[in-house]
């Protein structure tokens, strides 16, 4: 076999333990499946942005279109960081030639639908509205037709079936 398609993945989901709480989500899918097809490119948002291992969770906040990225206690505001780490990374990630992105599912970075957005006023929070994570967001901006999938649709055949085919079209007009 020639060169494997590069395919970006939340390094969660390849068992690194990345997750704030020092752990990892390792999906056999995703590890054994996909990288036995694929060339796997892993990415942690949080931690390649400095935040560490473990650390505080982060909420996202506000405008589900523009969302803040918070600390759940210490209110510290991720934002700026986050979005200007996410929009140097995806210009990186672009020179490898990506022909796709899985995501963790809910994640308030790589979260690719229903992350729970909170609004908040004068600090009552109502229910929460549904969005993307930040890394999501930036993706997106970046080239709003990549194809991205989340670990748990990935389970769906349907939707595994149309998340690979748009991935091998996009490496077959990549030369791959």
């Amino acid at each position: 076999m020639g060169i494997k398609i590069p395919l970006g993945i939340s390094a969660c989901l390849l068992g690194e333990n990345v997750r704030y709480d020092g752990n990892h989500r390792r999906n056999n899918y995703v590890v054994e499946t996909l990288g036995s097809q694929f060339e796997l490119i892993p990415v942690c948002p949080e931690s390649e942005l400095g935040m560490g291992v473990p650390r505080e969770t982060v909420d996202l906040e506000g405008d589900p279109h523009n969302p803040r990225m918070i600390g759940t206690h210490s209110r510290k505001n991720w934002t700026t960081g986050m979005n200007q780490w996410a929009d140097n990374r995806v210009q990186q990630l672009s020179r490898l030639n990506l022909c796709g992105f899985v995501l963790k599912k809910g994640s308030p970075s790589c979260g690719v639908r229903n992350v729970p957005i909170i609004q908040r006023d004068n600090n009552q929070v109502s229910d929460p509205l549904l969005g993307q994570g930040l890394f999501v967001i930036a993706i997106q901006k970046a080239e709003p037709n990549f194809p991205i999938e989340d670990e748990l649709r990935l389970e769906e055949e349907q939707h595994r079936k149309e998340f690979i085919k748009k991935v091998l079209a996009r490496g077959q007009s990549l030369g791959f």
